[in-house]
């Protein structure tokens, strides 16, 4: 297979052509970038995805991290792709020059992420991991605890985690029973147990600093009694160094479907009565502090789910292009098979596996590009209001690529037929390592709850108005015939969108709300088919204009047809799917909502 992860005019296609990403430099916070040191940046991470990265993904796949009961092993590659990635500074890209950081958009790191994504989703999360945890510190810690732990997390001295799930508890944080006690010295201790810890313990860094949910006595029940705890792997000596042991112990290691490569934890903390946290923040504001992680992390996921996706689209692709079965219709010679890329059935699957991938790609690059325009904006009230919108997608960035993405890597099975299920070929992984991402960072049934209960309502729907007024903009831009026809044909959805809205609103206020518990996923399913339509619309509206233009040389204008066919098959094959869940939400069906337990 070609080790290209990902072409130069996808990538060029997506940040400049459709996101214009280098326009960012016009403002002060990036003005010390151009587009010179975008493709800098962007090619130290392809090197280091391809020389590094890529070549022990199936490796640690077959040799997963053990624990003998005093530490972990795993393969070296592991290690030597870790340094690279830390001495290049990419842990700390995103953050300020003051904070030892590149101060590159957010969009950029977005970009550069996918070749890890690519190459090596398991070895990619340490580091990814620590930058998330980096940055809930570093927005919300004290001043003393940012100095402590900040700037060597941001080299990757030390590596970060979030620990959040307990094993009674699930994704329910309202029911976690670890605590919390304060002492005299202002910290605490913590003691409790966690579970699916991603990154939980190894020997990549000489720390590692787990953030953690507990309980401080006296505190409200639920969710507003949490807070939020800095306990590292090792208490800090005098000189800020990994001194002696703290008391945080693995229990166990997790054997997992896939992403094998990545340490899954089950973690105690105190079990000897003697594990040191620290606050960050306020008592009791914990969750808030964390959803800043979590939000990343799941924009994180989303992009994550596209780009093994799109691995496994580019490996189904290439085989069906050298694969010969069977003959085409057309085929003058009988005595010679075709490749199985001419065959309709293979186009089909190929297709919706473009369309999965490249939309989820594109979907989660503009998530990321709108995390720079907030950024950057100087009107405060637009600021808000982009944040408002940020937020209302959020759920869909996480939870529409995570579903699409495994489809996708199932149709790379089927491509590849019986070859496909074979542990020889590398389909089979691209599915199992993508299997994870509808489940963790909220389950897609918890994203679906999260969209139909808060994100659509909340400040008087202000998030859903700015996503009318964009979409709205990019539809009027539209001016060629094919992308035009696209176009009027997503007008019709956003009509049902805005009636199914109107209805779902009287349904959460009425004794019917039951129903939309059990039929929340078929509101996302309506809200994030119609989104990623229009990101294809805005896709298919460049590439048709490209090639209108007349310049585009022959392996560019095949790259903007494939971009607009891609765009027709989502709008003209998946988009109508749609229609059985408004049909069920507006009769606010009571199927799944009325089924007795016991009738199962």
């Amino acid at each position: 297979m070609t080790d290209k992860l990902i072409p130069d005019l996808e990538m060029n296609f997506q940040l400049y052509d459709v996101l214009h990403a280098d326009k960012l430099c016009e403002h002060s916070k990036f003005e010390e970038h151009n587009k010179d040191t975008f493709s800098a940046t962007l090619a130290t991470a392809e090197k280091i995805a391809t020389d590094l990265f890529l070549p022990h993904n199936h490796i640690a796949d077959k040799n997963e991290p053990t624990f003998d009961g005093h530490k972990v092993t795993m393969i070296p590659e592991v290690q030597v792709a870790y340094n690279a990635f830390c001495e290049a500074g990419f842990i700390a890209g995103r953050y300020s020059f003051e904070d030892g950081g590149m101060q590159l958009p957010e969009v950029i790191m977005t970009a550069a992420s996918a070749y890890f994504m690519a190459a090596n989703p398991s070895t990619t999360s340490y580091p990814f991991l620590t930058s998330a945890a980096a940055n809930v510190i570093c927005h919300f810690a004290s001043p003393a605890l940012k100095q402590q732990f900040m700037p060597r997390m941001l080299t990757g001295e030390f590596t970060g985690t979030m620990a959040l799930t307990e094993p009674h508890a699930g994704s329910s944080l309202a029911d976690i029973t670890t605590s919390a006690v304060k002492q005299a010295d202002g910290s605490y201790r913590v003691k409790g147990s966690k579970i699916y810890i991603s990154g939980g313990d190894h020997e990549l860094s000489r720390n590692i600093v787990h953030l953690v949910l507990a309980k401080i006595p006296g505190g409200q029940p639920g969710v507003k009694g949490i807070s939020l705890f800095v306990v590292p792997k090792y208490r800090l000596d005098e000189n800020g160094d990994a001194g002696d042991r703290n008391d945080v112990q693995l229990a166990g290691l997790l054997h997992k479907l896939g992403y094998r490569g990545t340490t899954s934890t089950a973690l105690t903390f105190g079990e000897n009565d003697d594990c040191h946290g620290y606050l960050v923040g306020e008592e009791h504001h914990g969750l808030r502090y964390m959803f800043m992680m979590m939000n990343e992390a799941r924009i994180g996921v989303g992009f994550g789910a596209a780009m093994i996706g799109y691995r496994g689209y580019q490996y189904s692709l290439e085989f069906a292009r050298d694969r010969t079965q069977g003959r085409h219709a057309d085929h003058s010679e009988p005595s010679k098979p075709a490749p199985i890329v001419l065959h309709g059935d293979v186009k089909r699957m190929l297709l919706a596996q473009k369309s999965y991938a490249e939309g989820g790609m594109a979907l989660c690059m503009y998530g990321s590009h709108l995390i720079d325009r907030v950024n950057t904006c100087d009107d405060t009230e637009e600021k808000h209001a982009l944040k408002e919108m940020l937020d209302l997608l959020t759920p869909v960035f996480k939870a529409w690529p995570s579903e699409f993405g495994p489809k996708a890597n199932d149709l790379g099975i089927q491509v590849l037929g019986g070859s496909g299920y074979t542990r020889e070929y590398y389909s089979e992984q691209f599915w199992r390592d993508n299997r994870l991402n509808p489940i963790h960072e909220g389950t897609n049934g918890i994203q679906a709850l999260d969209l139909s209960f808060r994100k659509l309502w909340q400040k008087e729907s202000l998030g859903l108005k700015i996503l009318k007024r964009e979409v709205e903009h990019d539809l009027s831009q539209v001016v060629t015939p094919k992308t035009g026809a696209m176009a009027k044909e997503l007008v019709h959805y956003l009509t049902a969108l805005h009636e199914i809205i109107v209805h779902v609103s009287g349904t959460i206020k009425s004794e019917k709300q039951v129903t939309l518990l059990a039929n929340a996923q078929a509101l996302m399913n309506v809200f994030a088919q119609i989104v990623v339509s229009w990101i294809w619309i805005r896709q298919a509206s460049v590439a048709e204009q490209k090639l209108i233009a007349g310049n585009a040389t022959e392996k560019e204008a095949n790259f903007y047809k494939g971009k607009i066919q891609a765009a027709q098959y989502f709008i003209s094959w998946e988009l109508p799917t749609i229609d059985r869940d408004l049909k069920i939400l507006k009769q606010d069906n009571d199927v799944c909502s009325d089924m007795d337990p016991d009738w199962f």
